[in-house]
């Protein structure tokens, strides 16, 4: 799936749900290092756990944060699903 993101530094985030579990997670722009970190931490972690430790990070002053937008896009992909 891809996910345009909004109001962080980062463009997009693409993934794929394998089983329920998250893979191949994939941030376009943002801080390479923290987007890399995310990635490899989610990796093979099921949707909704992911969605439980990652909604509501939030990136300095603004609402919301790379961690977070993954939570939403895969809020996002669990309506597309069911």
């Amino acid at each position: 799936m891809n996910f345009k993101t909004n109001g962080v530094c980062s463009k997009e985030i693409k993934f794929e749900v394998d089983g329920n579990k998250v893979t191949n997670v994939q941030f376009v722009g943002g801080c390479s290092g923290n987007t890399q970190g995310v990635s490899r931490l989610v990796e093979g972690m099921d949707v909704n756990e992911a969605i439980t430790r990652l909604e509501g990070i939030k990136c300095g002053f603004r609402p919301s944060s790379c961690p977070d937008q993954l939570s939403q896009a895969l809020r996002e992909y669990q309506k597309n699903v069911d």
